[in-house]
């Protein structure tokens, strides 16, 4: 017989943050317009040198032109001095004279040239500087529509599909992006608004049948005069509408939490952990399971109800999956590195590393004996990956060394 092909693996969610903190220091990142920038104030510079390379070529060459008239001193009793050119009262005949005069002319040519280019420089040094300013307001003034997208995506990020870039200006290719982009949530807005609304009618519709058949099993099964057969049947058809249930309440909560949480409230893991314990208790009792650990307080901004199922799911499937005789189950809550984590570590089957992604796809089990059907309806895992994602943080899993799994849930504070 043939079998039944595996469902195809879902699309990987989108890792990046909105509401990841800035880097510390964001002015040394290679933005557009810190490029823009180098780039303005480079070819300016640029210019700049090749300006001031002419203009020294130039100056010199009409000095030099300026003062290659020759000229001699002769005669007798000729007295010559000079603030610049203290030496000449030294000479001693008109040739050592006219010697001295050429070799303070060449001088005085030299520092003119060598003021001229300093000067020069510090100018060409203050303009740059004028340039660099002038380069990074114009590429903050030109890149400001793609800041306004950023903020609008980051917005929608958060779930809020009704925000709209509706930028102002002239037709040109930014202004065509905003518009796309607009387009884009308009469409998006509509599909989600859809899918809230199927949400919302499977909800009532298919939970309604699931009770009306609940009630009328469990009434039939209250009346002691019934045949064991039909008492039999009645269990094993309650106990298949009680996995429907479970089913479609999966199927849903999964629907609801692949979005960002808009509403969020403060949140104590450890309270959550807490509460999970104590709905599971009586399972681990039956199971010979100790259940233990140090829970730490770690709050967090989020829905409480989807934080608390993230932790039962994680508590029921480490009881759930356990050895049969002496298993444990530890569930740890605290702060680390700046974020809120819940750990939830238990004894059991050796679990291979490369089938610890496969854990978190709807109904996928492991090869051995997740296969069985008795224990949960494959949704659990997939729920807590959708609900740590819809608050910002994400799950991992991690096989323990001598079987059995180490789940780690990380959160912003």
């Amino acid at each position: 017989m043939a079998s039944t092909p595996a469902p195809p693996a879902a699309p990987p969610k989108p890792t990046w943050d909105p509401r990841k903190a800035e880097p510390p220091f964001p002015w040394l990142r290679p933005t557009i317009r810190i490029r823009l920038t180098l780039l303005y104030g480079g070819m300016f510079l640029i210019a700049g040198i090749l300006m001031l390379s002419i203009v020294y070529l130039l100056a010199a060459q009409a000095l030099h032109e300026g003062s290659g008239q020759s000229f001699q001193v002769t005669g007798t009793n000729i007295d010559i001095s000079s603030s610049t050119c203290p030496q000449l009262d030294t000479a001693t005949s008109n040739n050592e004279l006219n010697a001295m005069l050429k070799a303070c002319n060449a001088d005085q040519r030299r520092q003119a040239l060598d003021g001229l280019l300093s000067r020069s420089l510090l100018a060409l040094l203050g303009l740059a500087v004028i340039a660099f300013a002038f380069g990074y307001a114009m590429a903050g003034r030109v890149l400001s529509p793609l800041g306004r997208i950023t903020r609008t995506a980051r917005a929608v990020a958060g779930s809020d599909l009704s925000r709209r870039i509706e930028l102002d200006g002239p037709d040109d290719e930014l202004k065509e992006l905003a518009d796309t982009f607009d387009d884009m949530l308009e469409r998006l807005q509509r599909a989600f608004t859809a899918q809230q609304r199927f949400v919302g009618n499977a909800s009532h519709e298919l939970r309604t049948p699931l009770a009306i058949n609940r009630t009328l099993l469990e009434v039939h099964l209250s009346d002691p005069n019934a045949p064991v057969e039909l008492q039999q049947l009645g269990k094993t058809l309650l106990a298949t509408n009680e996995r429907s249930e479970q089913l479609v309440e999966g199927l849903l909560l999964l629907a609801r939490s692949d979005n960002q949480i808009v509403e969020r409230k403060p949140v104590d893991l450890a309270e959550v952990a807490s509460q999970a314990i104590d709905q599971v208790h009586a399972e681990a009792e039956a199971k010979g399971v100790e259940i233990r650990g140090e829970r730490a307080p770690a709050v967090v901004q989020g829905n409480g109800v989807l934080l608390e199922r993230i932790a039962l799911n994680l508590v029921q499937n480490a009881v759930r999956y356990n050895v049969p005789e002496g298993g444990w189950v530890e569930v740890v809550t605290g702060i680390q590195h700046g974020q809120a984590v819940l750990v939830v570590s238990n004894t059991g089957p050796v679990v291979p590393a490369y089938e610890t992604d496969n854990l978190f796809e709807p109904f996928r089990r492991l090869r051995t004996e997740r296969t069985g059907s008795d224990k949960g309806v494959g949704l659990g895992l997939s729920i807590a990956r959708s609900v740590a994602r819809a608050h910002g943080g994400h799950i991992a899993a991690q096989p323990r060394e001598g079987g059995g799994l180490v789940m780690r849930v990380t959160l912003p504070i």
